[in-house]
């Protein structure tokens, strides 16, 4: 089953760290945000990912196009084009589909752009900036038994987020940043069916205000309730907490360790 990362956003609140590389690239522990969370979902198996590019997209294409290099040790001939790479390799396997979505493109937009990559199969989606300890495997079990065309993840963190009111395991109403403290917020972290996606009708279509709203207004977007660990990444500070949380050897998210 393909992931599908959205990874190209401006990433404004983070303006100190993004100037000059995409929001997903900027690293926890040394290593980008997008591979955490690539890591999450290969610890659970699935490894064909398709990365939506927009802002800075060259920044993650030369990331993984020299993955190689960066990671292991490498003999060089020069003179010559023989390259030898050295020691275990700790991402075997990994498909990487390399997309350009557009700048400006709005994020269900990205989605309608990639959906020739995608054939007809359930996929699953992530934004490129929010760590998690979702146990894929139940989120999958969730989704298969409700039979839906989306679920959504929900978690709890502040409300500066859009909330989502749940009522028996459904979404009943999606709002975008709501002015009132607690409740669920859209966690990301969806799985979608085909004909999910195919409500998608252009460029300038946001996953978050037109399509799972289409999906909440048609009762087909299931909500499965994260009770764990989420964080997202959108200010310095809650960036110097996840590189704190890593050092302290506190990542909830790291489940592959």
């Amino acid at each position: 089953m393909k992931v599908v990362l959205l990874a190209g956003g401006l990433g404004t609140r983070l303006r100190e760290e993004t100037e000059f590389r995409p929001k997903p690239m900027v690293t926890i522990g040394g290593r980008p945000i997008l591979w955490h969370i690539m890591k999450m979902y290969a610890h659970y198996g699935h490894t064909d990912f398709v990365i939506c590019l927009g802002y800075k997209g060259d920044v993650i294409r030369d990331y993984f196009l020299n993955y190689e290099v960066r990671h292991r040790d490498v003999t060089v001939t020069l003179g010559s084009r023989e390259l030898d790479i050295h020691g275990p390799h700790g991402e075997g396997g990994w498909k990487v589909t390399l997309a350009e979505t557009g700048e400006s493109t709005l994020t269900g937009g990205r989605l309608g752009r990639v959906m020739r990559y995608l054939g007809r199969e359930r996929c699953m989606v992530t934004y490129g900036d929010g760590v998690a300890d979702v146990d894929i495997d139940k989120l999958l079990a969730f989704h298969r038994a409700h039979g839906k065309l989306a679920t959504l993840t929900a978690v709890r963190p502040s409300s500066r987020f859009g909330e989502v009111v749940i009522d028996r395991d459904m979404v009943q109403v999606f709002q975008e940043k709501p002015q009132v403290q607690g409740g669920w917020i859209n966690g990301g972290f969806f799985v979608f069916e085909p004909a999910a996606l195919e409500l998608i009708a252009g460029d300038d279509e946001s996953l978050e205000q037109s399509l799972l709203t289409k999906l909440t207004g048609m009762r087909q977007l299931a909500v499965y309730q994260h009770q764990g660990f989420w964080q997202c990444m959108d200010t310095p500070r809650e960036m110097d907490l996840l590189n704190e949380l890593w050092r302290q050897d506190k990542a909830a998210w790291a489940v592959w360790r």
